[in-house]
């Protein structure tokens, strides 16, 4: 009987997943996988550790969610510790598997993992799957993207392009004899900040599917849609921006699967300038992802892609930056909520990049660590490409972008509400 292995990546669901629906057509068994890479718990260049407590915590109620849907599947997940290139030919030698099927993730690491992988001589098929879009679909060429995302934007509404639809769940088949699923861990009594915009250990925000799409089913069937553009730029409650983010970052949500949801909403409750800016926003994701396959490794040197000088840096500024202890009140209050919850708006996230960029003369590299570090929703795509955007590294027209914590102050917490609730951590 033909077994694959399905490994799965950052595409931790089982409806819409090309890559898992593709093995189990293929395979009378397939085996599900999660790999925890030393990697993962490796301390950065700037010398703290890679993942933090807050991706740590999220990730594990993502798998043990996922675990649980494949139980109920008659399935299950098998956890590994070490190197894919080191123990997934060594499963797929113990199991009889004929390969190993997985996602596509156009960032370095990740390639340079696949690479590893195949050099290894287990056969491996992948499936590009963590974009709204199809690039082959395009209009054009992914080395022929446009170097400015408005561009982009136009070239793709002019040709009408839209995404295919969500697969449903596949049929799994069945489990390889002689290997047992990896237990669901016991929840641990930690309670993120009360203060949080996003929650995530109430069972409402928890990191699985079930909770994803639970929580699309309820954001659709309120008025927020038509409200998103209005209020996505508040700095904290649960309401003011969509929320999806966590779930796509880790994969227990596809970014079709919330289209799908936002078309059905515009045919129901008819579209606005609101529901258009939830496109807009997955736009720009997909506009992060693309240009990873334009331009790869180039996209994470020091100069990004420009030729400006390597960036300078400041390793005692970026300590305070890190501790929210600069003395920009704004941005201090932002950094101890993201010590604390793992989660920040995307306003503030602007302005604490550009802070340390601009006013406090740190290497940009060193910020985009810090947030992959603690972000829940942290994604490889969109966070290079946020970062090199503030510090004009990236195809930016613009070259850059400061923020005036003053200005923002005034614009965005007039009242100082934001400020007063985290002025302590």
């Amino acid at each position: 009987m033909t077994t694959l292995i399905h490994w799965f990546r950052n595409d931790l669901r089982l409806a819409d997943n090309p890559a898992l629906s593709h093995a189990a057509r293929q395979a009378e068994r397939v085996l599900p996988v999660y790999v925890h890479s030393p990697a993962d718990d490796a301390l950065t260049p700037w010398g703290f550790p890679r993942r933090g407590a807050h991706r740590q915590r999220f990730l594990r109620a993502a798998l043990d969610a996922l675990h649980a849907r494949l139980v109920e599947r008659g399935s299950g997940l098998l956890e590994l510790h070490g190197r894919p290139s080191d123990c997934l030919p060594a499963l797929a030698a113990q199991v009889g598997a004929a390969g190993i099927s997985c996602e596509a993730i156009a960032a370095p690491e990740e390639e340079a993992e696949l690479a590893a992988l195949r050099g290894a001589g287990i056969p491996l098929e992948t499936v590009w799957q963590s974009s709204l879009l199809d690039p082959a679909a395009l209009p054009f060429a992914a080395s022929r993207l446009p170097d400015v995302f408005t561009a982009f934007r136009q070239a793709v509404e002019r040709a009408g392009q839209t995404p295919p639809p969500p697969l449903p769940v596949p049929r799994l088949p069945g489990w390889p004899a002689g290997v047992a699923p990896t237990p669901a861990e016991a929840a641990d009594d930690f309670e993120v900040d009360a203060r949080a915009s996003f929650p995530y250990t109430r069972p409402a925000f928890h990191g699985g599917e079930a909770a994803a799409l639970a929580h699309l089913d309820s954001y659709f069937a309120s008025e927020r849609p038509h409200r998103y553009k209005a209020t996505r730029n508040g700095l904290t409650g649960v309401g003011f921006s969509s929320k999806f983010s966590p779930w796509l970052a880790s994969g227990a949500l596809s970014a079709r699967t919330a289209y799908a949801h936002l078309k059905a909403f515009e045919a129901e409750q008819g579209a606005s300038d609101g529901s258009y800016w939830l496109w807009f926003e997955l736009l720009w994701r997909d506009y992060f992802r693309f240009l990873h396959l334009k331009y790869g490794r180039r996209l994470y040197r020091a100069t990004g892609l420009g030729k400006q000088p390597a960036p300078g840096h400041d390793p005692a500024a970026f300590q305070r930056w890190c501790r929210g202890e600069t003395g920009e009140a704004l941005v201090d209050a932002a950094m101890r909520e993201l010590a604390a919850t793992g989660f920040m708006s995307n306003r503030l996230r602007q302005l604490v990049a550009s802070y340390l960029i601009n006013d406090l003369g740190c290497d940009w590299r060193a910020g985009a660590a810090w947030f992959e570090a603690q972000l829940i929703d942290y994604d490889v795509y969109s966070n290079q490409g946020n970062w090199l955007y503030i510090a004009g590294r990236g195809t930016d027209p613009r070259g850059g972008r400061r923020f005036d914590p003053a200005k923002q102050a005034r614009e965005h917490d007039p009242d100082g509400s934001f400020r007063k609730m985290w002025s302590q951590p």
